[in-house]
Formats: structure tokens, C-alpha cells, sequence
């Protein structure tokens, strides 16, 4: 095993440079509740080990477009204790919320849950269906890239070498508009999900959904947008025959594994009923809002 170099850029443009002159494997350490436990594991062994959060800007809930920018180090508490997010994405505080103990909420982060790729990362289902965009920075420049894109298989994502997640954009929300996220676990606290689901739903004056996104976790290699959960409630009223059509929706996406937390089958079935009270926790948000 190589020594471990550790380094502390200041700047997003020095730590871009290290990053794309390591020559052997390299971590970036956001808050390091994944990557530290995962190195005393012996899981990885980088040779470098690469510390951002000195870098300015990137520990900033900034608003921006009517929406707001969070930047990569900004942890789960801080995102917690963020009233107008809070208020505004309440969805995607359900997730913030269930990663680890208050302790690990004080450091982890949204982008090390996202790029550890974690078929079951709790905040990831709830940015995918708000919408988010990741703003990745690299050798080659920046680009923004859709959340849903960046994880590509367990424990993999699409991001190059050099490549760092600066920021998330989260959208202006529209009126009569509501999100919610909702795990099953074995144990009430500190698990990973068996299953996560996550519904975005907008309403207009009649109550009647105008727009919809469904997104289903640790039932497949990434995160699944299931298009016709989506399709099953826009144009409705979100009416019990709505939510039933969009839980079986749900159900019949799945493509989930056997292991010593939960079957197949006991996850398609979980998926059916956690899509049916997260779509209905979304509307009841909506009409509060409106």
C-alpha cells in the first residue's frame, strides 16, 4: 500500500489540479462519515486523500433564481436548521434527516451521499425528483448535470477524473406544490434503507395534478424514475384510485435483490406501500401550501 498523502486545497482550482494529477486512487473528503469508515475498513486505499472543506463558498445555502444553491460541504444540519429551505423542500429534508445519528448530520454531506452511490442513499431520491442539478468543476470546465446522472452503479459514478461537485441548484418551486420521502428500515434508527421513495406533485386551483416525478431507492443499481407513477396521478386528483394505480406503478418497476435485509419479494411489496403513503404525505404538503 502506497502512503496516504493528505492535502487542503483552498481553492476549487488547486484542488482540481490534485485531483487530476494523482496518479494512483484519490477521495475527496466532504464530511467523511463514508469515506473515513470505508478507508479503517480497508474498503478503499486511496493515495490521496483530498479535504475541501477549507475551499470558500462551498459551506453556503445561498438563493438563487427564486430556488437555492447549496454548496457540496454544507451538511445535514446546517440544511436542517435552514428555515426557508426547510419550508420550501420539505421533502428533501425528510431524507437529510435519516442519515445516521445527529452526530454524523453534523458532517455528512449531500454530495458524499450522492457520490458514494448508494443504491439506498436517503437524500438522493427526494434531489431526483425536485429536480436537482449537480454543478460539476473539473480540468475541462463545468457543467451541470442532472443528479440522477452522476451515480452509475453501485458505488460508481459518472464523474472524470479531476471532476468535483461545487454546488446543487434546487428550482423555484411552483404553487400548491409538495414533496415528501419515506424509507422502510429493519431498525428504527441509523439503517439503511430497504426500500425509499420519493414524490414531487404540483397542483393547480382545482386541485388537480399538473405535474408529478416519482423516484424509487435501494431497489435497483441507482435510483429509478418511474415515469408511470408519474403518468398515473397527473391529471387526476391524486384520488385513492390515483394513488393505488401509481403504487402498483411503483411495484412493478422494482428490480431489487435477495440479501439478509429483505427479499425480493418483500421489497416489491414495501415499494407499493411506501409509494402510497409518501404520494399521500406529497398531496396533503400541496394543499397546506395552497
Amino acid at each position: 500500500m502506497s502512503e496516504l498523502r493528505y492535502e487542503a486545497p483552498d481553492s476549487l482550482a488547486s484542488a482540481i489540479k490534485l485531483l487530476a494529477a494523482a496518479g494512483g486512487p484519490a477521495r475527496i473528503l466532504a464530511g467523511g462519515t463514508d469515506v473515513i469508515v470505508q478507508m479503517e475498513m480497508d474498503m478503499i486505499e486511496p493515495e490521496l486523500l483530498l479535504d475541501i472543506k477549507h475551499i470558500p463558498g462551498l459551506r453556503e445555502i445561498k438563493a438563487e433564481k427564486g430556488g437555492f444553491r447549496i454548496g457540496a460541504t454544507v451538511s445535514g444540519m446546517e440544511m436542517m436548521e435552514h428555515a426557508a429551505l426547510c419550508a420550501t423542500w420539505p421533502g428533501l429534508i425528510d431524507g437529510v434527516k435519516l442519515i445516521g445519528s445527529i452526530q454524523v448530520k453534523g458532517r455528512a454531506t449531500m454530495a458524499g451521499n450522492l457520490c458514494n452511490a448508494s443504491p439506498g442513499a436517503d437524500s438522493v431520491p427526494p434531489l431526483v425528483t425536485a429536480g436537482a442539478m449537480a454543478h460539476v468543476v473539473g480540468p475541462n470546465g463545468a457543467r451541470d448535470v442532472p443528479v440522477e446522472q452522476i451515480p452509475i452503479g453501485p458505488g460508481k459514478t459518472s464523474l472524470a477524473k479531476g471532476e468535483i461537485i461545487e454546488s446543487f441548484f434546487l428550482p423555484a418551486r411552483p404553487r400548491n406544490a409538495g414533496d415528501a420521502y419515506l424509507r422502510f428500515t429493519p431498525r428504527t434508527e441509523m439503517d439503511i434503507a430497504v426500500v425509499g421513495v420519493a414524490v414531487n406533485l404540483t397542483l393547480d386551483g382545482a386541485g388537480v395534478c399538473t405535474a408529478a416525478r416519482v423516484a424509487i431507492g435501494a431497489v435497483a443499481p441507482t435510483v429509478l424514475i418511474v415515469k408511470e407513477c408519474a403518468d398515473a396521478l397527473i391529471g387526476t386528483k391524486v384520488d385513492a384510485a390515483a394513488i393505488d394505480k401509481m403504487a402498483a406503478a411503483a411495484a412493478a418497476a422494482c428490480r431489487p435483490i435477495d440479501d439478509k435485509r429483505g427479499t425480493k419479494e418483500f421489497r416489491i411489496k414495501m415499494a407499493r406501500v411506501l409509494a402510497k403513503r409518501v404520494a399521500q404525505k406529497a398531496l396533503e404538503r400541496a394543499r397546506h401550501v395552497a
